[in-house]
């Protein structure tokens, strides 16, 4: 749609650009809440079908035959199956929108095996490294293998990934918060704001906010703790860094906030120094994404929780090839417009394809160290929300 409004906007519509831009962001708002309604109606309509199954008709009384044997139904101490027998159903997980998050219904049928456990919550205990990847079907990183690391859909050595991510956010850094309202219509706000309750931060805590160089989290996150708390906003990226702390200062959120330019993968405070630790389209920009959960896990509070918010894979089925659409033919070519760069936003595209997915993100929590890890689907999975505590 952003791409059809630009290509009439250069062709000489008689339209001005921003009448276009607010009917394509109308549209595509309604196109979008469409298909997510879509989607509940069919799963409502599934569980609905699995629980109300007909009874099978009883049938008919009738002499048996002439037998030495006794019946079998009136052998003494045994009971005749019910043939009505209903399975029994996990109750399903709503997330925000009256949706099935990360766990679904277990239907166990008498006499049949127990069906395949939830992949939020696994009844066996998770594989670790590249097992838990193969066995969830997610992705994994391979930097073990041969030294080099993802970028996008290439394959780059570990230091040259950490130079390239940096160039991407310098380059983009000044368009950041445009670009995304731009890139999601606006609804990266109500994502956010769906993690801020997911944290459940209160006053007196300490928070931090890892990758938050937009400062949006660690500015709701310093008036939710109050004076008596502490945010503390880190980036690697110090043009990212930079552009936080302005938007801080701007608010007046200074009082209880400090920014330091921080590596995820190897974050410099205590062991047990924060109630909650949040990373926001962040986590897909490590180059080592296990070492930085098992860093933020670790400076977590016994009982704090660490909240990730990041592009995922679309679990609507309808969903998934409009979305590759729009990715690869229209965030490139609005970044180049908008941002006068093309080639920062090809790479988001592809690492959001080349990051685990939600079930594979689950494992990698529980393998360090994080317990009643579970995810909510937003947007019909292209973004997700994982959330995991420490023992």
């Amino acid at each position: 749609l952003t791409l059809a409004v630009t290509v009439l906007y250069l062709g000489g519509s008689s339209l001005n650009l921003a009448t276009m831009m607010g009917l394509t962001i109308a549209v595509g708002m309604l196109i979008a809440n469409a298909i997510v309604v879509v989607e509940a109606i069919l799963r409502r309509r599934e569980k609905g079908d699995k629980q109300a199954k007909p009874a099978k008709p009883k049938p008919a009384k009738s002499k048996p035959a002439p037998s030495t044997r006794t019946p079998a139904a009136k052998t003494p101490g045994v009971k005749a199956k019910s043939p009505t027998t209903k399975p029994a159903v996990t109750p399903v997980v709503p997330d925000r929108a009256g949706r099935s998050a990360s766990r679904k219904p277990r239907v166990a049928p008498a006499a049949t095996p127990p069906p395949t456990p939830s992949p939020s919550q696994p009844d066996t205990p998770p594989a670790t490294g590249a097992a838990t990847a193969e066995r969830r079907g997610g992705t994994t990183m391979k930097e073990h293998d041969d030294g080099n690391v993802d970028f996008g859909f290439g394959r780059v050595p570990r230091g040259e990934k950490v130079q390239r991510v940096g160039a991407v956010f310098d380059s983009v850094a000044s368009r950041y918060d445009l670009m995304n309202d731009l890139m999601s219509l606006g609804i990266h706000r109500v994502w956010k704001r769906f993690t801020l309750q997911a944290c459940a931060v209160a006053e007196g805590q300490q928070v931090l906010d890892v990758a938050g160089g937009s400062g949006d989290l660690a500015l709701a996150h310093s008036r939710n703790v109050g004076r008596d708390g502490r945010v503390v906003l880190s980036d690697i990226n110090a043009s990212m860094l930079e552009v936080g702390r302005d938007k801080l200062t701007d608010a007046g959120a200074v009082g209880n906030v400090a920014c330091v330019q921080a590596n995820a993968e190897t974050l410099p405070f205590a062991d047990a120094s924060f109630d909650c630790v949040t990373i926001a389209f962040g986590l897909r920009n490590v180059t080592d994404k296990q070492a930085a959960l098992a860093s933020m896990a670790r400076v977590l509070k016994p009982g704090g929780r660490l909240v990730v918010l990041e592009f995922s894979h679309p679990s609507v089925p309808l969903l998934k090839p409009l979305y590759d659409i729009y990715s690869f033919s229209v965030l490139p070519v609005l970044g180049k417009l908008v941002a006068g760069d093309a080639d920062s936003y090809q790479y988001l595209a592809e690492s959001i394809r080349m990051h685990p997915d939600q079930p594979t993100l689950v494992g990698m929590m529980e393998d360090a160290g994080l317990a009643r890890c579970e995810y909510f689907d937003l947007s019909g999975g292209i973004v997700a929300v994982h959330r995991g505590f420490r023992p």
